[in-house]
């Protein structure tokens, strides 16, 4: 057979209110003395120096610009188009599909 939940029928609980003492006043947090610095990473430099600059290479893009303008830049028809059905399905070019 199984128990009911709750108290058991011969079971009796104390059920008196418990005396609470008064308690002392809590005092105010008061801030710290001594403040340390924030610690400056080679990472939050990195990152502070990359969003400085814009994110394109102007190099590279001189670059391929001066390809297509002498026509030594390859096009693939086959891989824009790959490219710009897994942009539009967004697709990872990593994903195993």
């Amino acid at each position: 057979m199984v128990d009911p939940i709750g108290n058991k029928a011969g079971a009796v609980a104390d059920r008196r209110i418990a005396p609470v003492a008064p308690v002392a006043a809590v005092e105010t947090v008061k801030p710290a003395a001594n403040q340390v610095a924030p610690v400056q990473s080679s990472a939050a430099v990195l990152s502070g120096e990359m969003a400085a600059r814009p994110p394109v290479d102007s190099e590279r893009v001189a670059k391929i610009r001066k390809a297509i303008e002498d026509g030594r830049f390859p096009i693939y028809p086959t891989t824009i188009a790959d490219r710009l059905l897994a942009l539009k399905l967004e697709w990872s070019p990593n994903d195993p599909a």
